[in-house]
């Protein structure tokens, strides 16, 4: 007899990874969620619903706005010591807020089920403030302030020592898959040998982010990694369909796992003497290399497979030499105008004497 919250991993009987909490309406929502999310999804919202459920102590159908904010501090921790990084104490502002998220989800489908005591989702939206005018959501301000911070990119000299610190072809294929065309880590292990167009040098994403679908050219350079990963070392005998396997030990010939990945460029980074060179890092870097060389800002956002341009807009601060460019037209526009106005007003004072 498990305890609530207790989360257990488990095996459908399809194969797929399940969780469950041992609470009945809140393991019908894991299941609910499975159905819709993909399997990282899935499980961030088990963890978060642990840990909001872990410290609200209470049956979810008895959960109130007030044991809300009681986890909202609980997750800031002790303000007396805060991260020089984001100056903020306790967990970070995104995965907060995230949490949040899971648990107004979970209550949001308890409301529309309609056969549960909930009636109202006890997460609020945020904060009304006594600004004058507008909307009642213009008016009203987040629980959690999440920080616009800029995503960190690898120079090129950098990214050129991690490459050369890798040690197969394989590696070499899935970072350059990351650092030329922009693919995310679940993009990266989720090819699959149907997805690769080796004619037009172009790759289909099946496994992309909400489940959307997109075709993105990539470099040459990918090819002949994979190319030679594909000739020299995939296993003969690997029947996975998955383009990038293990190549030993146990589980050789099976798909490679996102930990095992993670594994292999740690690995790379620690020998090219890097402090940071993360996969999601890889791919920022691949987009704003592809922004500073004049590719179109809906170009990029294509690329990246963003649902909202606004995603794809982080990019143009990432780039410097586009930004700098832009800034001394604009200078030079201004001074133009300025000049052009004194030698008016010179005109103007000569003919008047």
């Amino acid at each position: 007899m498990s305890t609530f919250p207790c989360l257990v991993r488990f095996m459908s009987g399809s194969g797929h990874v399940r969780y469950r909490l041992g609470d009945r309406l809140v393991d019908r929502y894991l299941e609910f969620v499975a159905g819709r999310c993909r399997p990282n999804t899935l499980r961030a919202v088990a963890f978060d619903l642990k840990a909001f459920f872990a410290v609200a102590g209470k049956n979810p159908v008895e959960v109130t706005a007030a044991d809300v904010f009681d986890f909202l501090a609980h997750q800031r921790g002790d303000r007396r010591v805060v991260r020089l990084a984001d100056r903020e104490s306790g967990l970070s502002a995104r995965t907060i807020a995230r949490r949040l998220s899971s648990v107004s989800g979970l209550y949001a489908y308890l409301v529309a089920r309609g056969d549960t005591p909930v009636q109202a989702n006890p997460v609020p939206r945020g904060l009304l403030t006594r600004r004058q005018g507008g909307t009642k959501t213009s008016r009203t301000v987040p629980l959690v302030r999440v920080p616009r911070t800029l995503p960190r990119i690898l120079p090129p000299a950098e990214a050129d020592r991690l490459v050369g610190a890798l040690r197969t072809h394989r590696d070499r294929a899935m970072v350059l898959a990351m650092l030329l065309a922009g693919l995310r880590r679940c993009e990266v292990l989720g090819l699959r040998f149907e997805d690769i167009q080796v004619a037009d040098r172009r790759l289909v994403i099946v496994e992309g982010k909400g489940g959307h679908h997109r075709v993105v050219p990539a470099a040459n350079r990918f090819f002949d990694a994979l190319g030679a990963y594909l000739h020299d070392e995939r296993p003969g005998a690997a029947r996975a369909d998955r383009v990038f396997v293990v190549l030993k030990g146990p589980r050789r010939g099976l798909p490679l796992s996102a930990e095992g990945l993670d594994e292999i460029l740690a690995g790379a980074r620690r020998r090219a003497g890097l402090e940071h060179a993360t996969c999601h890092e890889l791919r920022h870097t691949c987009l704003t290399r592809l922004r500073e060389a004049g590719m179109a800002l809906e170009a990029v956002q294509a690329q990246a497979g963003h649902a909202s341009i606004e995603s794809t807009r982080v990019y143009l601060h990432l780039a410097n030499d586009w930004l700098a460019g832009e800034y001394r037209r604009a200078a030079e526009l201004i001074d133009a105008d300025a000049a052009a106005v004194a030698e008016m007003l010179a005109v103007q004072e000569a003919a008047v004497r």
